[in-house]
């Protein structure tokens, strides 16, 4: 791709991101969103591939039809309340079909049968951009609603965890073991969200490190599939050991980091007298 028009992809994302952080309303929160999902579309399409234009139709298709929901919402919360602001949502109807278009959004089961297939799709590099980048500005979004229904939160953080856990036993793609945990992941960050936000934030940045560190190692060892780490220990040993505690850790086994903000949820689940 043209570096130019690599710069200014790049660009249009981060602006989109630094939009909706900034919005106090609702449109232009939701213009930050659009302006993410149109950047993103070239950048998974630059390697003209069948599986790529197929994941970028299915991602496309699946942001329009959250943003258009997002869109319907906060229209539908004007028309009750008269006005615009994030957080002044109060009628319970448009703060539950906006909690539901942003789950869709970041992939929330039981909203996430996209993102499997989508991140499958993709090159490792456009893979880590939609794992990290893209889920900032709806949870900043999801942060500043504090929805109405919190009986809905706790709905599709549990589907989520479940779905994360489960769905990726089964997997032998790389690709689709990091979709599957990155619902996982994000189900553990709703279920704590309307009790300790703070916590919330702390297991974003843990999974964002992690995420970060595996993808950065399946690029540097060129593996798709979990077959393929196990025959790259002559290329490059340091790496190949390094995988399996990258990839325990984001499982979340007690000696390791990815564990820390598990514990914290459940510790403070306990206080709340949910587990």
């Amino acid at each position: 791709m043209n570096p130019y028009i690599l710069a200014i992809l790049l660009f249009g994302l981060g602006l989109g991101t630094t939009i909706t952080f900034a919005s106090s309303h609702w449109l232009l929160a939701w213009m930050g969103l659009e302006m993410n999902t149109l950047a993103i579309i070239p950048l998974m399409t630059q390697h003209h591939h069948p599986r790529a234009v197929e994941a970028t139709t299915k991602y496309f298709l699946t942001q329009a039809t959250a943003a258009a929901t997002l869109l319907f919402a906060s229209v539908t919360n004007a028309w009750l309340t008269g006005q615009w602001e994030i957080q002044q949502i109060t009628h319970p109807l448009p703060s539950t079909m906006i909690t539901l278009a942003l789950a869709l959004k970041i992939g929330l089961a039981p909203l996430h049968a996209w993102l499997p297939e989508v991140l499958q799709g993709l090159d490792l590099t456009t893979g880590l951009i939609l794992s990290t980048w893209q889920k900032l500005a709806p949870f900043a979004l999801i942060l500043q609603l504090q929805p109405s229904s919190s009986t809905l939160l706790i709905i599709l953080g549990l589907t989520s965890t479940l779905i994360g856990g489960w769905g990726g036993l089964t997997q032998t793609q790389l690709r689709k073991i990091l979709a599957y945990s990155s619902i996982a992941h994000l189900g553990w960050m709703f279920l704590v969200l309307q009790f300790s936000p703070s916590i919330t934030l702390l297991t974003l940045l843990t999974y964002f490190i992690m995420t970060f560190s595996t993808f950065l190692v399946f690029k540097l060892n060129e593996s798709t599939n979990i077959n393929t780490p196990a025959t790259s220990w002559a290329k490059a040993p340091a790496l190949t050991a390094l995988m399996p505690l990258i990839l325990l850790s984001l499982g979340g086994l007690p000696p390791l980091t990815g564990f820390m903000p598990k514990w914290l949820i459940l510790q403070e689940l306990t206080k709340q007298g949910l587990a």
